[in-house]
């Protein structure tokens, strides 16, 4: 199709795309409960344990995933190990060119790895279909940036010596082994994008990602598997943080990891990475508490469309998602009538269902979570304006439907200061657009930040707000939807830790080590 898919476009495909993830489910439905193993030294192996992974959506077991155990953790390690001389020496051409034949088999197989994204995780079908397009993005373009860098090997001047030649050069090389560790929320994307940077610049992997989502990485490994990588250069691991995650991270041949997940965990590795004999890189995405502000020059329709979109796609379960919103006493009113019209206009069911925009959470324990945050609202003194409860109705039942929450909350509300990562947006009144920028940069997080208002407020906006992805009076989104090649996406303060985009000129480096060569004749 001529149909580019992104997170901006995703609000008026085409039919043709409507029916062909619809087949795909079909498809998919009807193979459910396989076995699937884990992928070690370029063989599919099976696990010492089993994950019996079920849907949000209603329980159906999805299929049985292999779970590794240390001891394949360290296999998975060693065959990186000694598959990392091979491929760093491999010319750039051909690891390029495998890098776009994983973007080739992703995009091939985009409507069936989009289906399963929709069961394992709850996603609508347009969020599911970009998260799988988003990833072949990331090995394609990727791949371009380091081909367009000559693989980061630049010549430099002689030294200005009368009796000798003497060549200078500086080449970027990789670390060696490198650990993936991807979230639940974009179970491919994130896994896929720090995996095709680590492949591309020379480095092997071992990739783990979260036990409520083993399904889509064992996609990617397919892909990767049948584009035809030397053994041992991609391995896939799963199993729970405490037992695999730890084997991983604690491995004394992971040279570099690559971390999204919570601010506690992303703290505690990149501390680990910086103890021991030397500093090894640690680039860790952790979070955010995204505000939006909305001055009394906004358009309220469109500031309200944006902050919906935001808080509530994918039930809040973005690091991106927006969480709070400082509007002007002026329009607060107005403003808080328009998201609330919108909000309860969602309709929530089987995201699989083409008339359904939200999904379930992921699980039972973060319906727990939202319930407890929803006593929380009101024990600080919110008043929950709309949701605040489980959805139980009829079909619901089976899953972990909540409803989609807005609360104006005092501005010392503890929960205007915590990730919640479930569909919540907290609202609070300002004086204009100096309070709200205050406010707004009053975080230890700084990921994404939204702002609606003048042109002239925005430059001030722009100029001030700490926080690395902003945007500005966009009704897609107000504080989500970066894709590669159109928007980079970084976060500032305890956000990150490199202060580098995802999908950025500035990615990759991350993954290599810059040596000086002089040689003289």
């Amino acid at each position: 199709m001529s149909f580019k898919l992104t997170y901006s476009t995703m609000f008026n495909p085409p039919e043709e795309m409507h029916e062909r993830f619809e087949a795909a489910v079909a498809r998919t439905r009807a193979a459910l409960g396989a076995r699937h193993l884990l992928h070690i030294g370029g063989r599919d192996v099976d696990g010492a344990g089993v994950i019996d992974k079920t849907s949000p959506i209603d329980g159906t077991l999805l299929g049985q995933f292999a779970a590794a155990d240390p001891a394949q953790v360290a296999a998975a390690m060693a065959a990186a190990k000694r598959a990392f001389p091979g491929w760093r020496a491999t010319p750039l051409a051909e690891r390029v060119r495998l890098s776009k034949r994983v973007a080739e088999l992703i995009e091939e197989r985009v409507y069936d790895i989009a289906a399963a994204l929709a069961l394992e995780v709850g996603k609508n079908r347009l969020e599911a279909l970009a998260e799988a397009q988003e990833t072949a993005d990331f090995f394609k373009g990727y791949a371009d940036d380091f081909a367009a860098n000559r693989g980061f090997d630049r010549p430099l001047p002689d030294d200005p010596l009368a009796d000798y030649r003497s060549h200078n050069r500086s080449v970027l090389k990789p670390y060696g082994v490198w650990a993936v560790i991807a979230p639940f929320n974009f179970p491919m994307a994130l896994a896929g994008g720090p995996t095709a940077a680590a492949l591309v610049t020379g480095n092997t992997v071992v990739v783990k990602g979260a036990t409520d989502t083993p399904w889509a990485i064992r996609l990617l490994a397919d892909c990767v598997r049948d584009a035809g990588y030397p053994p041992g250069v991609f391995n896939f691991v799963a199993g729970g943080g405490a037992t695999v995650g730890e084997a991983l991270v604690s491995h004394p041949d992971v040279a570099g990891i690559t971390f999204t997940g919570s601010h506690e965990v992303g703290m505690s590795l990149s501390r680990r990475m910086v103890t021991g004999a030397y500093p090894r890189p640690c680039i860790t995405e952790m979070g955010g508490k995204n505000a939006v502000v909305v001055t009394a020059a906004a358009d309220l329709e469109r500031a309200a469309t944006g902050i919906v979109r935001s808080a509530f796609g994918l039930s809040g379960q973005k690091c991106s998602a927006t969480s709070r919103v400082y509007v002007a006493k002026p329009v607060a009113d107005a403003l808080i009538a328009k998201v609330l019209e919108k909000t309860q206009a969602i309709r929530i069911g089987d995201p699989t269902q083409r008339e359904h925009w939200l999904g379930p959470v992921i699980s039972t324990s973060a319906v727990n979570k939202y319930l407890r945050y929803a006593s929380e609202l009101i024990g600080g003194g919110a008043r929950v304006l709309a949701g605040g409860r489980r959805l139980g109705e009829g079909a619901l039942g089976a899953g972990c439907f909540v409803a989609p929450t807005v609360a104006e909350a005092p501005h010392e509300h503890p929960l205007f200061a915590h990730e919640m990562f479930l569909p919540v947006v907290m609202v609070a009144r300002v004086e204009g657009l100096e309070e709200g920028l205050a406010r707004a940069n009053d975080s230890a997080l700084g990921l994404t930040a939204g702002f609606y208002g003048s042109e002239a407020e925005a430059r001030q906006f722009l100029d001030r707000v700490e926080a690395g992805t902003v945007y500005v009076n966009r009704p897609q989104g107000a504080t989500t939807g970066a894709w590669p090649g159109y928007q980079a996406f970084v976060g500032w303060k305890g956000s990150a830790s490199t202060g580098k985009a995802i999908g950025s000129f500035y990615y990759l480096p991350q993954y290599l080590r810059e040596q000086s060569q002089t040689v003289v004749e």
